[in-house]
């Protein structure tokens, strides 16, 4: 035996390294359990020791034979119930009497528990029994007061079910005096007033616990930045902060909290959706650190949908306008701590367009595009331009316009019109044609093993079979899958951004939603299906001539009319002839002003209709245009004068013969006639352009250049010929570069400098002749003094 157990031997550590980490962490778990539960027993049996040695010292014994000096009135009492019971005895027949003097003389008289409800004469039974029995009987006095019994649960043994009962404790007189005099103690602790303390140095007390909690809340973040599988966990323990209850610090904690969990998801998140596991997957072996894998993804996700949760709450308080029980954040701070809320959601909206809950975030993020409060809905629609214009395949766009159309229709077409204008970012330059779907991913044809055979050898045979898997390898490798959904994403989203348009321009035509929707169809209209063209061109000519819209929607009429008949619309047979009288007609409603910004999109109307149109624009019309165009100019502001002149040299390239404009000798028939509103009909060839002579002497540097350019003719070469920078630059490019909107000029203007007269003139100099004479007489004059007599006026008003 001794030989045996030696051979068992410490193991090696080598083997305490193969020994599952799982397993010593249990046993670790076990070994703590045992020493808790230990413990505890520890505490409870020292818990009753007490209780039993409080019951003892409480239980006083009572003497047999009371003292004469202490209860005088009870003996008295009791002589007299003794003497009271005696009657009867003398009336008693002495056969009774005898019976009761036999039993009074028994030992288990005076011993039995008169409680017990056994009978006197009950038979014997077995002797162990009954020492069994006699033992679990309690033992009290005769003479011990009777006590108040608490009936606890019975225990069954062997021999049936044994009742169990315990007296009720009774409180001891000197216990009652030590609990008044510590009850009289905590009175005068009580009464002491805490001192309060000054407003400096409650905010010093503040700083330090907002400095503790920063800490606290840096140290959580560390540690799951650090090793974020191992310290999921501790993602809960941040998130708990966000109940912060000290009203010192609540609202700054929980703002901290907020910005720190979501920098925290922003970089933890993996760059893939996570899905519940399937019930086979479950029930499935796998390794250690898929295990552990999975569980921080649970993990992660969990902890997601919790925080996305608390930001919904703490911004339908903040709307609902509702104070916690506690009162901890007042109404005026929720405001601020809603801010974070959003910005937070908003942040999450574009920076985890592919993790799980998105679609819920537009859902919330959606209406509040529309709240009353302008920082919060700029901020939200601002989150969602972002998104759009990021979103390269489409899919978080299409979930946000959906909802978007759902909440506009929703709200009967009275929202923000800040909420249309988002869908100006929407990245969709093309959309899936019907007929065109085969030719844009016709599918590579192969040789069938038949055509290999006729024409080619088996060594060549062989070569094409290895080339063709190649291509297929090279094919499936490129995705072609995905440009064939993100066709088909961008298709449906359009879909939906014009079915909103056309519900908007069908049943809502003087809502202030109109500008967004006339803008929207003006980018888009080239991707709009021919089968609404005439319709479409229908309203906005309805829309023009019915006076209701202001001079930049109408340009916006204009401008999507045209982008229609560019794309597509070629190949109708319509006359846009009524929407350039109406555009030459309204142009003299641009100046200096108000309407200063509406040149951006003249200038756009313009490129379209006159420029990329150029066959269909006679040159009567391209005459009538650069006249108008040059007068214009001279009463708008400087950046919008050069994109005019921009628009003029472009237009005297396209139509070379305009150059008759710089000659002042009539060409043809009849006079020029500015005020009818037919560019076709107004004789435009009859004029020149003396406005650029004006302008020539115009105070902007970058104006005169333009002006002395085409003075000469716009040449490409020479002296006169414009720099680069200016050349190559659109009409649209050069009105924005430089623009007055931060209100100085682009370059800076030159200050005129003051010529000093040689001669100043006199006062007299500027008066006439004869006037300059009278004054001269009147001066000369010498003024009489006369003597004021005022009682003479007194006298007569008496009178």
């Amino acid at each position: 035996m001794k030989a045996r157990r030696n051979k068992k031997q410490i193991p090696s550590f080598r083997k305490l390294l193969k020994t599952s980490k799982v397993k010593l962490e249990n046993k670790l778990k076990n070994k703590q359990f045992k020493q808790q539960s230990t413990l505890k027993k520890y505490r409870k049996e020292q818990r009753k020791l007490r209780q039993a040695v409080k019951d003892a010292v409480s239980k006083k014994p009572i003497p047999l034979e009371d003292p004469k000096e202490k209860r005088p009135g009870k003996r008295i009492e009791r002589e007299e119930e003794e003497e009271e019971e005696a009657l009867p005895l003398d009336m008693m027949d002495e056969d009774d009497l005898q019976l009761m003097r036999d039993l009074g003389q028994r030992a288990s008289f005076l011993t039995r528990d008169l409680s017990s409800s056994e009978p006197v004469h009950a038979k014997k039974r077995k002797h162990e029994r009954v020492i069994d029995k006699y033992e679990k009987i309690p033992r009290t006095l005769q003479t011990a007061p009777e006590k108040e019994l608490i009936h606890l649960l019975p225990i069954k043994d062997k021999s049936g079910i044994i009742p169990r009962t315990r007296e009720k404790p009774v409180t001891d007189s000197n216990q009652d005096e030590e609990d008044q005099e510590e009850l009289e103690l905590e009175e005068e602790i009580v009464e002491d007033p805490i001192r309060e303390l000054t407003l400096e140095e409650h905010l010093i007390e503040r700083r330090k616990k907002l400095q503790e909690k920063k800490m606290h809340i840096a140290a959580l973040a560390s540690a799951i930045l650090s090793d974020p599988e191992s310290n999921i966990k501790k993602l809960k323990e941040l998130r708990s902060m966000l109940m912060e209850q000290n009203p010192d610090v609540a609202v700054t904690v929980r703002k901290l909290v907020i910005i720190s969990l979501l920098e925290l998801f922003k970089d933890i998140t993996p760059s893939y959706k996570i899905r519940p596991l399937t019930e086979a997957e479950k029930s499935t072996k796998i390794r250690k650190e898929t295990q552990k894998l999975r569980e921080f993804e649970e993990g992660l996700v969990s902890q997601y949908k919790f925080y996305l949760e608390n930001l919904e709450q703490v911004v339908k308080d903040w709307k609902q306008k509702k104070l916690k029980k506690s009162n901890v954040v007042s109404l005026k701070a929720y405001k601020g701590l809603a801010e974070v809320a959003v910005r937070s959601l908003c942040e999450l909206l574009v920076a985890l367009p592919h993790f799980n809950f998105h679609n819920n975030i537009i859902v919330l993020i959606v209406p509040l595009m529309n709240d009353v409060s302008k920082s919060i809905s700029e901020m939200c629609c601002e989150a969602v331009k972002k998104l759009f214009k990021q979103d390269k395949l489409g899919q978080a766009s299409l979930g946000v316009i959906k909802v978007i159309s759902g909440f506009v229709k929703g709200r009967n077409y009275e929202v923000r019109p800040e909420m249309l204008k988002t869908f100006l970012c929407l990245r969709i330059k093309e959309v899936e044609v019907k007929k065109d779907t085969e030719d844009i991913n016709k599918p590579k044809k192969f040789m069938t093993f038949k055509e290999k055979r006729k024409s080619l050898s088996r060594m060549q045979r062989k070569w094409k079979k290895a080339e063709e898997k190649l291509e297929r390898e090279l094919l499936e490798a490129e995705a072609s899958e995905s440009t064939e959904r993100k066709l088909k994403l961008h298709t449906e989203t359009l879909n939906i951004v014009f079915v909103t348009y056309f519900r908007i321009l069908k049943k809502a035509q003087r809502s202030p939603l109109l500008p967004s929707v006339l803008e929207g169809l003006a980018k888009f209209a080239h991707l709009i299906n021919v089968e609404f063209f005439d319709d479409l061109l229908v309203v906005l000519h309805t829309l023009i001539e019915s006076g209701d819209l202001s001079y930049r929607e109408s340009l916006h009429c204009v401008q999507t009319a045209f982008h229609i008949l560019s794309g597509q619309g070629d190949v109708l047979n319509i006359d846009p002839m009524k929407f350039y009288t109406h555009l030459y007609k309204t142009l003299f409603k641009l100046h200096a002003g108000a309407t200063n910004e509406g040149v951006e999109i003249l200038l756009q109307c313009l490129d379209v209709m006159l420029t990329k149109r150029r066959k269909q624009v006679s040159q009567q019309r391209a005459l009538a245009f650069i006249k108008r165009l040059c007068t214009l100019a001279l009463h708008v502001l400087p950046n919008s004068s050069i994109g005019i002149l921009a628009t003029n040299r472009i237009l005297m390239h396209t139509f070379p013969k305009t150059d008759l404009l710089l000659d002042n000798e009539s060409q043809g028939s009849g006079v020029f006639l500015p005020e009818l509103d037919e560019p076709e009909y107004c004789n435009a060839q009859n004029t020149a352009l003396w406005e650029l002579h004006t302008l020539r002497r115009h105070y902007h540097p970058v104006v005169q250049r333009f002006a002395a350019h085409l003075i000469a003719g716009a040449p490409s070469e020479g002296s006169e010929a414009l720099k680069p920078e200016l050349s190559r630059r659109s009409a649209a490019e050069l009105f924005e570069t430089y623009s007055m909107a931060a209100m100085t000029f682009n370059p800076p203007v030159k200050s005129s400098s003051s010529k000093r007269k040689s001669e100043v003139l006199q006062g007299d100099s500027f008066l006439n002749e004869d006037l300059n004479q009278l004054i001269k007489r009147h001066c000369s004059e010498v003024a009489t003094h006369l003597p004021l007599d005022f009682t003479k006026y007194l006298k007569t008003s008496l009178r």
